[in-house]
C-alpha cells in the first residue's frame, strides 16, 4: 500500500471509530452486520451499506482485507445482518473473484460513492441469508 493509501485507511479508521460508527449504529434503520471478535469472541457491530438480493445480502468493503470486520469473517464466517430494523443471521463469503467497482454500481449510491472516495483496496463480500 501507498504511503497515500496508508494516510488514507489510518484517517478513514480512526473517523469510524470514534465517529461514524457510534453514531450510525444508533440509528434504527441503518443496516448493520455483526460479527464475533476473532480474540475476544464479543460481538462486533459495523455499520455498512449494501443491498438484499433474494436470499443473500451484497455489500463491499472499502479496505478490503484490512477492514476488521474482514478479518473476524475469516475467523467465524456466522454473521448476523441488520436490514431495515430487523435482524436476519447468515453465513458471509468473501468474494475476491468478484468485480467489486461492477457491484457497487448495483448497491445505494450513496453508500457506493463513501466507499470508492475512501476504499484502496476493494472486496465484495456476500451474505446467505438463513430462511
Amino acid at each position: 500500500m501507498t504511503s497515500r493509501a496508508e494516510r488514507k485507511y489510518r484517517v478513514a479508521t480512526a473517523f469510524q471509530r470514534r465517529v461514524g460508527n457510534p453514531l450510525l449504529r444508533r440509528m434504527p434503520f441503518q443496516t448493520l452486520l455483526e460479527t464475533t471478535g476473532r480474540v475476544s469472541g464479543l460481538p462486533r457491530v459495523t455499520p455498512v451499506g449494501g443491498r438484499r438480493a433474494g436470499g443473500a445480502f451484497w455489500l463491499v468493503s472499502e479496505f478490503g482485507e484490512r477492514s476488521q470486520y474482514v478479518r473476524n469473517i475469516k475467523a467465524d464466517p456466522r454473521v448476523r445482518v441488520r436490514i431495515r430494523g430487523r435482524w436476519h443471521t447468515g453465513t458471509a463469503h468473501l468474494m475476491p473473484e468478484d468485480d467489486p467497482v461492477a457491484r457497487l454500481r448495483t448497491l445505494p449510491r450513496l453508500n457506493s460513492a463513501a466507499v470508492r472516495a475512501v476504499g484502496a483496496e476493494l472486496l465484495t463480500v456476500r451474505v446467505d441469508l438463513d430462511g
